[in-house]
């Protein structure tokens, strides 16, 4: 269950580095329902492209952990964040999902746009599964 639920993370977190150095290297496929719009489908961030690629760096060091904490990769970290990195991959997960209550996440106001559909149906959600994928393969660890 443990290399499972591990493999699931892994492959997540890589796909999703995968598309954010896409991005980094001048990709364009996607990219416009990825980021949030105001009512007037402005775009409210600007993301250049070493913002993707540290958000996709990030994302390789979760999955990184995911391996280590799951021993499918032997490498030893601090104690501290081996009983804490999943927790806090968690948390940040989680509060993506919950968003900022204006563009991003479950609770947010602008609901009309195309970023707002695809949130609720799909980045939300996944942010979700990712939390909870993270608890789980730490509870059972």
């Amino acid at each position: 269950m443990k290399i499972l639920i591990a493999s699931l993370l892994s492959l997540i977190f890589v796909s999703l580095a995968a598309i954010h150095i896409y991005w980094g290297f001048g990709g364009k496929n996607g990219s416009a329902a990825s980021i949030p719009t105001n009512e007037n489908n402005k775009p409210v961030l600007k993301p250049r492209a070493i913002d993707c690629f540290v958000v996709a760096i990030a994302l390789l060091c979760f999955d990184v952990f995911v391996l280590i904490k799951a021993r499918i990769i032997l490498f030893g970290l601090p104690n501290w964040l081996l009983n804490y990195g999943l927790w806090a991959i968690a948390a940040i997960f989680f509060l993506r999902a919950m968003g900022d209550f204006k563009y991003v996440g479950f609770f947010k106001k602008i609901k009309t746009t195309q970023f707002a559909q695809l949130d609720i149906k799909y980045y939300s959600p996944l942010c979700l599964v990712i939390g909870f994928l993270s608890i789980i393969l730490e509870l059972i660890n």
